[in-house]
């Protein structure tokens, strides 16, 4: 990958001599849009790749309302050629055929689409457009019109980034330094404590970390996932992340934990890759391991916590007493110091509760309402259990009131789960699971 790197850069140099280095300089400081139109001119591949280079170092310099600048100057410059589209579109009437719709196909192509394409031919240009895109998330804050630009942005980094480009690396405390760091400061879901805590989780025989990376980003990992490996299906984050727990050889290991799984770049957000990443680690780790007979998740489930506020205050059909719905608007702060017979009684609503908010609530269009459950459920896993007091910390009680769950990932039923999910939103889910559901009241 260095090598690929020094080979285009010696492209680019290649370019400006083309154009002339002078000129090229003086070009580099013309606007950024006369750039961009230059760009799209259709000069020849190591001139385009130097005015590429020039584009980017410029959008580089741009402050803030410099960049939102761009980015509207993206939307309302570099769409389709409107006359083009025309012409295509009465071609397409006058004569409707195979040739007709791939030009009218062409002419509606945004003129951005292209100009992206031909910036990621500069050195190092995949990695500043997704840095650009990380900008334009803010812009659009702002100016909800840029979402047009999104989705070409989207569109193109689906294809550069679909699994066929990918590599997966298996993580241990033997990778380079510059990424074990990226690997503490990416981890989303269970924060890492520094190094320390960092090899506790990449060191011992029962834990692996795995990542997709892509050729074009050196030594930046897309996203991860950390595994524990175990004799039984864990009910709490404690028992996987604790320093006094006993080392299990690998070959006993009946059990891989999906514990933690992180995005590490926010510009690819909206780009599947964990439903790959699952699967991959899942075969690799059967191979390497054959003993190896449940592959699970503990998960976070991050919209509980907010979910219960609302049905505090309307519980519908749940038919809740008020003591119980005084009992779900306790902070959670306070549960830590419950008497026994009342956290058993808490323990046994928040159950009740969480199997309804997986099983029946959603969203206005019919969709389950907790977004890492749509991830899983998504990719054909079955809701397994549901542990009560599974995540302590202060954001599981924040985020959930401390409740985790486990999803199973059984290869012969993934098909048909993603189908039943895809097709009816139906929540495949144990016995287990569904007695805890309270009859609904009329």
């Amino acid at each position: 990958m260095a090598f690929l790197g020094e080979l285009l850069t010696n492209v680019a140099d290649r370019g400006r001599a083309l154009i002339g280095f002078e000129r090229f300089m003086t070009q580099r400081n013309r606007p950024i849009d006369r750039l961009c139109e230059d760009l799209l001119s259709g000069r020849g591949e190591a001139s385009g790749m130097a005015l590429a280079q020039g584009v980017l170092e410029a959008w580089e310099r741009l402050d803030k309302p410099g960049r939102r600048a761009f980015f509207a100057m993206l939307q309302e410059r570099f769409g389709p050629d409107h006359e083009r589209l025309d012409r295509a579109i009465e071609a397409y009437r006058a004569e409707p055929g195979a040739a007709t719709i791939s030009a009218l196909h062409l002419a509606s192509e945004p003129r951005r689409q292209e100009l992206l394409r031909r910036l990621n031919l500069a050195p190092g240009g995949t990695h500043v457009l997704v840095r650009m895109r990380e900008a334009l998330f803010e812009a659009m804050e702002s100016d909800r019109d840029l979402l047009t630009v999104d989705a070409d942005f989207r569109h193109l980094f689906g294809s550069w980034f679909n699994r066929g480009f990918l590599v997966l690396r298996r993580i241990d405390w033997r990778s380079p330094a510059n990424v074990l760091e990226k690997i503490i400061r990416y981890e989303a879901v269970h924060e890492i404590q520094g190094w320390d805590d960092l090899r506790r989780r990449l060191e011992p025989a029962d834990r692996r970390c795995f990542a997709f990376f892509h050729p074009q980003l050196v030594d930046e990992p897309l996203i991860f996932v950390e595994v524990a490996l175990t004799r039984a299906i864990p009910r709490g984050i404690g028992e996987v992340l604790s320093g006094e727990r006993e080392v299990l050889p690998a070959s006993e290991a009946t059990t891989a934990v999906f514990y933690s799984i992180s995005n590490c770049q926010e510009g690819l957000r909206g780009i599947s890759f964990g439903n790959f990443l699952i699967k991959q680690v899942a075969e690799d780790l059967k191979r390497e391991l054959p003993g190896l007979e449940t592959f699970v998740t503990l998960s976070p489930v991050p919209g509980f916590a907010r979910w219960l506020e609302g049905l505090v205050v309307d519980p519908g059909d749940l038919g809740l007493t008020n003591e119980e719905r005084s009992e779900l608007a306790r902070p959670a702060g306070e549960t830590i110091s419950l008497d026994e017979a009342t956290r058993l009684r808490r323990d046994k609503l928040l159950g009740q509760m969480m199997a309804h908010y997986m099983l029946r609530a959603r969203t206005a269009s019919g969709r389950a309402i907790d977004p890492v459950a749509r991830f899983h459920l998504g990719n054909g896993a079955r809701l397994e259990r549901i542990n009560v007091g599974g995540n302590l910390s202060a954001r599981g009680l924040r985020e959930s009131h401390g409740v985790m769950v486990n999803y199973r990932y059984e290869l012969d039923d993934i098909e048909t789960n993603h189908e039943a999910f895809a097709t009816r939103n139906t929540v495949v889910a144990s016995a287990a699971v569904r007695k805890l559901l309270r009859p609904a009241t009329s």
